[in-house]
């Protein structure tokens, strides 16, 4: 495993609780020092970590997608014939299906693993979408079902037939190179759909006690009609409790929502500054390829940018047209 970071180190703590090998390299030697006394073996160098481990080789990479390809240059020269690569982080599809036929001209096999599980996936396992040639994944199926949740107690989908496959384990192989981060990269432009759904319905009920408020009346400032209609000084942590027991929306975004709110109703320590990794865009990118209308998603990605400021001169621009044709002043903040 080379990037040992919240992601990597917990899945190598979860092969080597399932009976494993690993050898680990991470460029913090403090990461590799801490692992190595889990169980693992430190590697010093990537030349160090190649050396260590038996041919055939099998070599998991869990780094920002900017990270792998100078670090497949600086791996490609130690390996040989029958090696295997696994992308397990946020790539673009497209690049690995550039880079697989790249590397089988070398007659190295290239996996494109996209992983799902954040932070807890050590003790609720990954759940894993897997492209690549079919012999490099059967290759790897022990490790890819060590790091799968596994059936658990979740019933099988009503209507399903009996299970032959592994997508009831947490794993599928989705398809030739590419297919993995493909299906990844909707998962998460849906996960930014989710997660924008929350946010916004949850900001609704902590505003319903608007009525209660002091009001604006000035040229600026679009009136609360009905004050008398939001009177409501509401639980958010005990609606996001309720909703999860029993509610169609209940989900596993739900449950750490009602943890966030839970540790903190005002959310204080957030600035509300959203990051996005590539894949939302990557699957608008798509959706327009394939002409399928996707507004949820984009709205949900441009909510992300709006967050980060992205938008201030547009807004800024409003409010100067807002001057120049009517004269209107900007009102100061919190006003």
């Amino acid at each position: 495993m080379i990037g040992l970071g919240r992601m990597g180190a917990n899945m190598v703590r979860r092969l080597l609780h399932g009976g494993h090998q690993c050898v680990v390299f991470n460029r913090s030697p403090e990461a590799v020092k801490a692992l190595s006394g889990e169980g693992a073996v430190g590697a010093s160098s990537l030349a160090d970590l190649v050396k260590k481990l038996e041919r055939p080789r099998a070599i998991w990479m869990m780094l920002p997608g900017a990270s792998v390809e100078p670090l497949i240059a600086g791996l490609v020269p130690h390996l040989g014939p029958g090696d295997i690569l696994i992308d397990g982080g946020n790539s673009y599809y497209v690049d690995d299906i550039r880079i697989a036929r790249e590397l089988a001209a070398r007659k190295i096999d290239y996996i494109d693993c996209g992983t799902s599980g954040g932070v807890m996936g050590l003790e609720r396992g990954y759940c894993l979408m897997i492209g690549g040639p079919e012999r490099a994944v059967q290759r790897l199926e022990p490790v890819f079902a060590t790091l799968a949740p596994g059936a658990g107690d979740i019933p099988l989908t009503p209507g399903r037939k009996k299970p032959g496959g592994t997508a009831e384990l947490g794993y599928l192989h989705c398809g030739p190179s590419g297919a993995g981060h493909f299906v990844k990269m909707v998962h998460n432009g849906i996960e930014y759909g989710l997660m924008a759904a929350y946010a916004e319905g949850i900001d609704i009920l902590a505003r319903a006690n608007v009525g209660k408020r002091e009001q604006s009346h000035d040229a600026e400032t679009t009136p609360l009609r009905n004050p008398e209609e939001f009177q409501f000084d509401l639980d958010l942590r005990d609606i996001a409790e309720l909703w999860r027991r029993g509610s169609v929306i209940s989900s596993w975004l739900l449950d750490l929502t009602a943890v966030a709110l839970t540790r903190d109703p005002t959310l204080a320590k957030f600035d509300g500054r959203v990051s996005d990794s590539g894949e939302g865009r990557w699957t608008i990118k798509a959706a327009i390829d394939e002409g399928v209308p996707v507004p949820v998603l984009s709205t949900a990605l441009y909510s992300r940018f709006s967050s980060r400021g992205e938008a201030q001169f547009a807004d800024k621009l409003l409010s100067a047209m807002r001057f120049e044709f009517g004269g209107h002043i900007e009102k100061p903040d919190g006003k």
